[in-house]
């Protein structure tokens, strides 16, 4: 059965999409740490990160990087987190969060809410931003 990001990917779950290549996908969390929780995943679906072949785990980080810029210069921040879990979403993913302070990406503290007219404005302004 396809992963829920496999699901998002082929737009059969509606998502607040920042942009894709032909490899890579990434997506505002709909339940963020922060404004501007993006989540960046390989749409070839592997559940762990270090499985995916190196040419695909290289290109990851610097699609990531690439999104990061752009979240960066679109949220008020200090720098932008980044996390690997895996546990919650059977599919390789990387969390990337904008940061204040160190609490901020603290995953067991209760998650935002935003409306999907927050979310869809936060979307618009990091790409707006993409290719800073």
């Amino acid at each position: 059965m396809a992963s829920i990001f496999t699901r998002i990917i082929q737009g059969e779950i509606p998502c607040h999409k920042i942009t894709q290549d032909d490899r890579f996908f990434a997506f505002l969390d709909i339940m963020p740490l922060a404004p501007g929780h993006t989540l960046v995943v390989p749409k070839q679906e592997t559940d762990y990160l270090f499985n995916l072949d190196a040419e695909t785990y290289q290109g990851l980080w610097l699609f990531a990087k690439k999104i990061s810029t752009a979240v960066e210069a679109a949220v008020p921040c200090m720098r932008i987190g980044v996390a690997v879990i895996g546990l919650e979403v059977p599919h390789a993913h990387i969390h990337l969060v904008p940061l204040n302070k160190m609490d901020d990406i603290n995953f067991m503290r209760p998650k935002m809410n935003p409306s999907q007219e927050e979310l869809r404005a936060i979307a618009d302004k990091i790409r707006a931003n993409l290719g800073v």
